[in-house]
Formats: C-alpha cells, sequence, structure tokens
C-alpha cells in the first residue's frame, strides 16, 4: 500500500508543473499567439525562484518562515517568467514575427542564460543550484502526528506549496475561461480577431494578456517541475515544456481535460523516472538497460496519443496567424 501511495503522491507532484503550463499555453493560444517558448519560460522561472530559495537558506530567513519564503519564490518564479513572456509578446504581436520561430529563439536562449548566470552566481563550473530541504510541507509543519501510514505517505511524502496553488489556479482558470466576460473576449481573439475588434476589443491588449498569463504560469510550472525532480536546478528542465504543449493538444485546450491529460502523462512519467523501485513493473528478458526503455516511454505515449487525438482537436482558428488592424 505504501507503494501505491508513494507513486500516487509522486504523478501529483509530476502532474503540477505539466497542469500549469499547458493551462499557460492554453491562454496564450486562446488569444490567438502561440506559445512554443514555455519550456525557456519554465528555465527562467526556475532560476530565478531557486536563487530566490538560496538566498533566504543563506540569511537564516528560509528555515524559520519555510512557507512564506516559498510563496515569495513562487511569486518571483511567476513575474520573471511573465517578463520573459513578454519578448515573445513582443516579437509576435508588435513584429509581427513568426511566433514559431521566435518561441524558439526563446528556448535556446533560455539555458545559455541560466548556465551562464549560474556560474557566474556560484562559480565556474558549479551548474546545480540547491533546492533547500525545508520547502516541503510536513506533517510536524501542521502541528500534526507524523507517521508511516497510507495517508501519511500520500499527503506529506511530497507536498509543497506548490500543489495547492495549483488546484487555485486550475478552477480560477476554469470560471476565467468560461465565466467572466474576459475570458470570452480571449476566445474571441483566437477565433476571429477581426470581429472581435469590430464590437470594440482590443485584440492586441487581449493577446498581450494571453501570453503573459502563460508566462506566468509557465514560471510557476517550472519551479514545481524542479521540486518535482529533487536535484536541483541544472539550467533545464527537461524537455517539460513541450510535453506541456502535448497535454494542453491532448486536453483540447480546455481546462478540465487539460488536468485529466497531465494526471495521464504524469503517471508515465513516473513510471520512467523510478522503474526501478516499482516492483510491479514487467521484467524485459534481452533487454540489458531496462530503465533506458521506461524513461523513453513518456514520449512514446506522447507520440502515439498525439497521432490518434490531432484530428480531432479543435485549435483556436486564428492561433499563429499574425492580426492586422489595417487588413480588415
Amino acid at each position: 500500500m505504501n507503494i501505491l501511495a508513494n507513486i500516487i503522491s509522486l504523478t501529483i507532484v509530476f502532474a503540477v508543473p505539466l497542469m500549469l503550463v499547458a493551462l499557460g499555453g492554453m491562454y496564450s493560444e486562446h488569444s490567438g499567439v502561440i506559445n512554443l517558448a514555455l519550456e525557456g519560460i519554465m528555465v527562467i522561472g526556475a532560476l530565478c525562484a531557486c536563487f530566490t530559495l538560496q538566498s533566504f537558506d543563506k540569511s537564516g530567513f528560509g528555515p524559520a518562515h519555510p512557507q512564506v519564503s516559498m510563496l515569495i519564490a513562487i511569486l518571483v518564479s511567476a513575474v520573471t517568467g511573465m517578463v520573459f513572456s513578454v519578448l515573445l509578446a513582443f516579437a509576435a504581436i508588435n513584429l509581427k514575427a513568426d511566433q514559431t520561430i521566435g518561441g524558439t529563439a526563446l528556448n535556446t536562449f533560455a539555458p545559455a542564460f541560466a548556465v551562464v548566470t549560474t556560474w557566474a552566481v556560484q562559480g565556474q563550473g558549479l551548474t546545480t543550484i540547491q533546492i533547500p530541504s525545508w520547502i516541503r510541507i510536513t506533517a510536524e509543519s501542521l502541528g500534526l502526528e507524523s507517521g508511516k501510514g497510507f495517508w501519511d505517505m500520500l499527503i506529506f511524502k511530497y507536498f509543497y506549496l506548490t500543489t495547492p496553488i495549483a488546484v487555485v489556479i486550475f478552477f480560477a482558470a476554469w470560471i476565467l475561461m468560461y465565466r467572466t466576460r474576459f475570458g470570452l473576449r480571449l476566445r474571441a481573439c483566437g477565433e476571429h480577431p477581426q470581429a472581435a475588434d469590430s464590437v470594440g476589443i482590443n485584440v492586441y491588449r487581449m493577446r498581450y494578456a494571453g501570453v503573459m498569463i502563460s508566462g506566468f504560469l509557465g514560471g510557476i510550472g517550472g519551479l514545481a517541475y524542479t521540486i518535482a525532480v529533487g536535484s536541483g536546478f541544472n539550467s533545464s528542465v527537461g524537455g517539460y515544456g513541450f510535453l506541456a504543449l502535448a497535454v494542453m493538444i491532448f486536453g483540447n485546450w480546455k481546462p478540465v481535460q487539460i488536468m485529466g491529460s497531465a494526471v495521464f502523462f504524469a503517471l508515465f512519467k513516473v513510471v520512467a523516472a523510478y522503474n526501478q523501485s516499482i516492483p510491479f513493473l514487467p521484467e524485459l528478458p534481452g533487454v540489458k538497460d531496462q530503465s533506458s526503455l521506461y524513461q523513453m516511454l513518456p514520449y512514446i505515449v506522447t507520440m502515439i496519443v498525439l497521432i490518434f487525438t490531432s484530428k480531432h482537436s479543435k485549435a483556436p482558428k486564428a492561433e499563429g496567424i499574425p492580426y492586422d488592424k489595417g487588413s480588415r
């Protein structure tokens, strides 16, 4: 039972960054801008947040106020991700540049910038920013008795502030997209920007809002991924930004389906990452390195799922098309 609790809790931890980043991509694409820069946004958000946590750890403020420090780090990751996303928004909206090329350029820039910055702060060759252990929410920190039972393992073994925040963001996304005037206007800009403009909606402003919200959530997702991996920040997020794009497409650009897709893909990620400690996985005779095969599993599943579901996807009709107000 403890193994099952461990798998479930790990799946939740790995699903959180996938869901957050995929929701961020949803906002951007509903506004009409394809955000391929999610990977780079995650890197920048995680970089700044991890340096924030490290500084709190050295100053002693972090161990004394762990969840306050964690909340500040989350806000730092969100703000830096949002600021970084403005580069894509300016290129795509104002300069009407190719959105795919712009996103790819930012994805290339972010890891290199992270490495240079980390070396400048920590020293040449020191590429790993360690994550303090006090960021985890434990039973003791909540005034409860700790134990080794099923529920204790399920709730507290991998419990971080990013998880309840992700739940709040999920419900907020659903309400914002389908129960507010902002959500209706955002979706209108991604479906038919000319019609939206004709009724007085500022398409440029809405697209900026969509991209910046995606940067906000992508930055938090970068920190959440770093926490889930648990080995510190190494100027990379392991392709999670691209995997989140697959989750977004599989989730058909809808919050509830995106959440389900994130859990589905996270389960395979957990199986791949912890295959040696899961006793009921099948043995593969004749395969020398089973670990490498299992690590391929999330990406193989991603390709298979996209092959069978992409033809049923209903992407926003105007996504990726620069809007020119004078072309009406």
